[in-house]
């Protein structure tokens, strides 16, 4: 099975350096490293002459914005015409555990969308994250399913994918479609990617042994420099789908009083 990891940059150099540090200590080198660049001219010379071997490409800003969607498609793209049969999507900021690829390829089957488990790191220490030993500084992320190691748990919730971590074969790619590159900028192009999937019948398996480690980096709760972004993909996705994602940050924003819901057209606006 030959198997493409596919991650997304633009900024977060040092996140970028220790994913690839990461996969080089795997278990299961990838066959096929591919970064997509969102109009971010210092990677390749951040990655070059390091294993595994990078390739590259580039997509353009949507209106100043990340086009997350279709960078994600553009990847998908290269690594099918290289002949992938296994393509897994890493975000930039997640280091592999050494088991992450031998766990999606054992777990990997054609109409499944495989989910590993996410660790959110703390602060790294002085020294920076010791790479041999990820699995002590925090637990698996608490607000999705954590199986065990050869564990695969089946007919997971849709609505609790997400895009840090995900693996699926090359047909199951073609069933679902690819991204839709509507969206841009942050939030929601996951979870409409997830309900695709649904409709198409492909089931969410949690898989156990497939371990990402998420880089700390300063964050805002609720994310209020995404507000714009979310209200645009969050309408887009009512649009689709006849419901808002997201809305646990919306009443967060709502709380705030930087956003108001409209009952009568079940739409929210800014103020």
């Amino acid at each position: 099975m030959r198997t493409a990891v596919i991650t997304l940059a633009s900024g977060r150099h040092s996140h970028l350096i220790l994913q690839q540090a990461g996969l080089a200590l795997s278990t299961r080198v990838p066959d096929h490293y591919v970064i997509v660049s969102m109009e971010d001219p210092a990677i390749p010379g951040l990655v070059a002459g390091k294993n595994p071997v990078a390739d590259i490409i580039t997509v353009p800003l949507s209106a100043g914005r990340l086009p997350l969607a279709a960078a994600r498609n553009a990847g998908a793209a290269r690594a099918l015409r290289a002949g992938a049969d296994l393509m897994v999507f890493l975000d930039v900021d997640c280091i592999p555990g050494p088991s992450l690829l031998d766990g999606y390829a054992r777990a990997a089957q054609d109409g499944a969308l495989l989910c590993g488990t996410v660790a959110y790191l703390p602060p790294p220490p002085a020294r920076g994250y010791p790479l041999d030993g990820l699995v002590g500084l925090a637990p698996p992320h608490g607000a999705r399913p954590a199986p065990a190691d050869g564990e695969v748990i089946r007919g997971g919730d849709p609505r609790l994918f997400w895009s840090l971590s995900f693996a699926l074969t090359a047909r199951t790619w073609h069933r679902i479609g690819g991204f839709c590159e509507q969206y841009t900028g942050y939030g929601a192009e996951d979870t409409d990617y997830a309900s695709t999937a649904a409709r198409q019948g492909v089931d969410v398996w949690w898989v156990g042994g497939a371990p990402a480690y998420h880089q700390h980096h300063p964050t805002r709760h609720p994310p209020i420099q995404h507000l714009d972004d979310i209200l645009r993909n969050g309408a887009l996705y009512k649009r689709r789908w006849g419901s808002w994602p997201m809305e646990g940050w919306l009443h967060a924003f709502q709380a705030r009083g930087l956003i108001r819901y409209v009952r009568a057209t079940d739409t929210w606006h800014k103020g």
